[in-house]
């Protein structure tokens, strides 16, 4: 009886850890992914500034690139271009995204799908461009929140298993 007992405590204590990593994960891929969307987004940058490739091809090669989220992101725009215009399937891709980036995240995004294979190589890029800057304020506010948050739910999830155990024993 002693024995269950101490092993359901300890399974109580390790899952309330857990769940205290989950939370503080989030925090830390959200930032990751942003850092790696700014990557992939100076990539297409360049790659639209000095090649002739089109956007498909584009979106194709970085998708190879970039990890799992910001990759499918491409990759699914890519496939999208195949029956829909550069800017519906952006946003679409966008929006159906499994990632931990914000809505507002996600909003900054689409805002760049307005311009996408409608105007010139100047206009694309300095759209490119204004959704960077968007970005880079995103960026800098998911780091505040990973360093202020991410410590914080580790620690809470530690304290709430303390709390957990010390009450039922």
């Amino acid at each position: 009886m002693l024995m269950t007992k101490l092993v359901i405590l300890f399974i109580i204590f390790f899952l309330s850890n857990l769940i205290g990593k989950m939370i503080a994960g989030k925090y830390r891929y959200r930032y990751e992914e942003l850092k790696q969307m700014k990557s992939a987004l100076n990539m297409f940058k360049t790659k639209v500034k000095f090649t002739y490739d089109t956007i498909p091809e584009i979106f194709e090669e970085i998708s190879k690139n970039f990890n799992r989220n910001v990759g499918q992101v491409f990759q699914n725009a890519k496939v999208k271009m195949d029956y829909k215009s550069a800017e519906e399937s952006w946003k679409e891709s966008i929006e159906e995204s499994e990632n931990n980036m914000t809505d507002e995240d996600k909003q900054i995004l689409v805002m760049m799908s307005k311009m996408l294979g409608k105007s010139d190589v100047d206009g694309q890029i300095s759209q490119i461009d204004i959704t960077l800057e968007f970005l880079e304020k995103q960026l800098e506010n998911s780091f505040e929140e990973k360093n202020k948050n991410e410590r914080l739910f580790r620690k809470l999830g530690t304290i709430m298993g303390l709390t957990l155990v010390t009450i039922l024993v």
